[in-house]
């Protein structure tokens, strides 16, 4: 088997928990003639020679190596299929097995695959040239172990054409509608699998969403970056006195209004197809008690941090200055770029309310779900950040 050895010194990542080896890490690769896009394992070992991991290789890849075990064991369909009955059983045990992420990259074990379930379809989406191989023995394992009838394949992120890879996205298995209903937190939802953003429905944000419940009943609630509705409709759902939802997109909000007709609460929300910065502007102070600030990520690397920052800084800045109530305000605001450090958004969050002459008092720090498990010793795993805040003036 084809084997990569490490620079001094650079095993200590990988040792450490983190599955990724960067190009500039590798000292030496011996026997490359047996590498393969059908066949792309290698083995890892340190300066010295130990043996560190079996991982996958990918010569045209900046994540050169990407580690699928710490054991001297084989890469077969039964080591795949041991690794998605683990993840699988750890959703049935703690999560909403109705709709919930199957796989989760890194952290089951898999990298670079993402499966999520939406009732009886699947959804799964590769990212990495090195789990290809392996994808059908990963389908046939997910299909079999949840009973899911349906697969999509969402291979169609940008990433890809990092590793080589084409876009794809087609039916795997079954019959795959356009928009897939589910169920989350008691709501009726809709994803669309074939077209809609990542897999089709963001539902890292799921015990989020409920976690808003005591903070919007009876309140005048403004869901920025609202998307197919998910936030504005649960607010309605927990009593909310009214629900604006904003977006840029008129094909998500064409999904969000009819996610609202499917729950009875159409003319409870109101959805406005607008730029969320330009609207916040517009509004008059006082107009909301709880806005609620979900955006895209705002950076895919690190070259633009800074750049992202400041929009972090400046929409919610915006939103502060919007919460002028006499009792204060709620701010729910995320940041799901795993660029973006939790500290690195608090730090840009207090920067936003001394510049609005707001003080921010933190009521809960939250992260994704439990169906997207955090590996310890690779903090990407940890990427989102979702923060329940009062504000109110200062003095």
């Amino acid at each position: 088997m084809l084997t990569a050895t490490l620079a001094p010194g650079k095993e200590k990542r990988l040792i450490g928990g983190h599955p990724w080896v960067f190009r500039g890490d590798i000292a030496a690769v011996a026997r490359e003639s047996d590498w393969s896009p059908a066949a792309p394992l290698a083995d890892v070992r340190a300066s010295n020679g130990r043996f560190i991991a079996r991982a996958m290789y990918n010569p045209a890849s900046q994540i050169t190596l990407r580690a699928l075990t710490r054991a001297d064991e084989p890469i077969d369909e039964a080591f795949f299929r041991r690794k998605v009955e683990h993840a699988v059983s750890l959703r049935r045990r703690y999560a909403d097995f109705g709709a919930c992420r199957l796989v989760f990259a890194e952290s089951d074990g898999l990298p670079a695959l993402i499966a999520d379930k939406f009732g009886d379809v699947i959804v799964v989406q590769s990212l990495a040239l090195g789990i290809e191989p392996y994808k059908d023995w990963i389908v046939s394992a997910l299909a079999d172990l949840t009973g899911a009838p349906n697969v999509w394949e969402r291979s169609d992120a940008p990433v890809r054409s990092l590793e080589g890879l084409p876009m794809v996205s087609a039916p795997l298995r079954g019959n795959v509608p356009d928009m897939v209903p589910f169920r989350e937190n008691g709501l009726n939802m809709l994803a669309d699998v074939r077209n809609g953003q990542k897999t089709g429905y963001f539902l890292d944000q799921k015990e989020n969403r409920a976690a808003i419940a005591p903070y919007v009943k009876g309140a005048r609630v403004l869901d920025c970056f609202t998307h197919t509705g998910s936030f504005a409709l649960h607010a309605a759902m927990y009593g909310a006195a009214s629900v604006v939802g904003v977006d840029i997109s008129p094909d998500a909000l064409a999904i969000a209004r009819e996610n609202a007709r499917l729950n009875g609460l159409a003319d409870r929300v109101a959805f406005e197809a607008a730029n969320a910065f330009d609207y916040l502007r517009a509004q008059q102070p006082g107009a909301f008690d709880v806005i609620i600030l979900d955006p895209p990520a705002f950076t895919k690397s690190r070259a633009t941090l800074d750049s992202a920052l400041r929009g972090y800084k400046e929409i919610n800045l915006r939103a502060m200055k919007l919460l002028m109530g006499g009792s204060g305000g709620i701010l729910v605001t995320c940041s799901c770029s795993q660029h973006v450090s939790a500290d690195e958004f608090g730090a840009t969050l207090h920067a936003a309310a001394r510049d609005a002459r707001r003080v921010m008092r933190v009521l809960e720090k939250r992260g994704a779900g439990r169906d997207h498990p955090v590996l310890m010793g690779a903090r990407e795993t940890e990427y989102l950040k979702f923060w329940i805040t009062e504000i109110t003036r200062q003095g």
